[in-house]
């Protein structure tokens, strides 16, 4: 009886044991590599006249902000804003300028409201998506107002779901946790 419970402790390898810690890679890895990919959906076989694909990179880089204000650094907006900017379609520097001023905003709020709610945080991650979709149709168009008018659509879809992202950066956050080495 003894026996089989040590194989089923085995097979677990190591996760919730002593001595055992997470993968330095999946601990600081994974937040960027999910953003990253978030990036690449507006190359998505979607056809539409107007844009509908909400920016899933800033949403994906709020939601682990929020769920982990530490684990990404302020600068980290450089980066992921240029990775982004190669693959929206963007004028190079829109992306790097708009995720550079949301993390300088998300460390903002985080400073000054040490308490957080699920609303609060909904509502302030909605202002931020208004604010570079609205920001970024500037950039792509500048002088043309009129790009403006379409953007309503994509705001809905990028606004709803949001607690959606939230709960994939949770589990993604657990998954980041598993400890899989061995500490020597």
């Amino acid at each position: 009886m003894a026996i089989a419970v040590r194989s089923k402790v085995k097979k677990r390898r190591g996760v919730g044991r002593i001595g055992y810690a997470p993968s330095p890679l999946m601990v600081y890895g994974l937040p960027w590599a999910s953003i990253m990919l978030a990036s690449l959906t507006p190359m998505l076989p979607i056809i539409t006249s107007a844009p509908l694909v909400p920016p899933l990179a800033l949403m994906m880089l709020i939601a682990w902000r929020q769920l982990r204000p530490g684990l990404l650094p302020v600068w980290a907006g450089l980066p992921l804003g240029f990775w982004d900017d190669l693959f929206s379609g963007q004028p190079l520097g829109s992306g790097i300028l708009l995720f550079s001023l949301t993390m300088i905003a998300l460390e903002a709020v985080e400073r000054q409201l040490p308490w957080r709610g699920f609303l609060q945080e909904w509502l302030f991650a909605s202002l931020i998506v208004v604010v570079y979709l609205v920001l970024g149709a500037v950039f792509a168009n500048p002088g043309d107002f009129g790009a403006l008018t379409i953007l309503g659509p994509q705001i809905l879809l990028s606004l709803l779901p949001f607690p959606f992202v939230n709960r994939i950066v949770g589990i993604l956050d657990r998954l980041r946790l598993v400890r899989l080495s061995r500490i020597r």
